[in-house]
């Protein structure tokens, strides 16, 4: 594809996202996430249970979009929610065991995708750290 010189280096950058996150769902299709799915479910493995607003500020996205990544989840068994006694108008968001099981069916699909330098080259990793960190919601 000798266009691709041409792009962009945002349009470059965004294509390989929208390329990584499809072959990833299409791994993913087995266990019954979505990529967005399997990142939720690391954060909350991660840090725990916590508010939906802490988990989409976490995950990067909008609470709207946590809230449709969460129906599938739950619906799944693999997240719980409960009213927050201390506030009702929020919820208490955590990974059940199911949750953890899933996540650990999905562990190796990035070195299925590209193995060796490909997706875990650490010069990659710090460039799109780099990227997150200066372009991304500053806490």
């Amino acid at each position: 594809m000798p266009e691709l010189n041409d792009w962009s280096t945002s349009r470059l950058l965004t294509t390989a996202a929208r390329i990584v996150e499809h072959s990833w769902n299409e791994k993913l299709l087995s266990i019954g996430i979505t990529h967005a799915g399997l990142t939720t479910l690391g954060v909350l493995a991660r840090e725990g249970t916590m508010t939906g607003v802490r988990l989409a500020q976490l995950v990067h996205v909008q609470a709207q979009t946590i809230g449709r990544t969460l129906d599938r989840l739950e619906k799944r068994g693999l997240v719980t929610r409960l009213r927050n006694t201390a506030d009702r108008r929020s919820q208490r968001i955590t990974i059940t065991s199911a949750g953890l099981k899933a996540l650990e069916k999905a562990q190796n699909i990035e070195h299925e995708l590209m193995p060796e330098d490909g997706l875990a080259s650490q010069d990659l990793r710090n460039r799109l750290q780099t990227v997150i960190n200066e372009l991304g919601p500053h806490k």
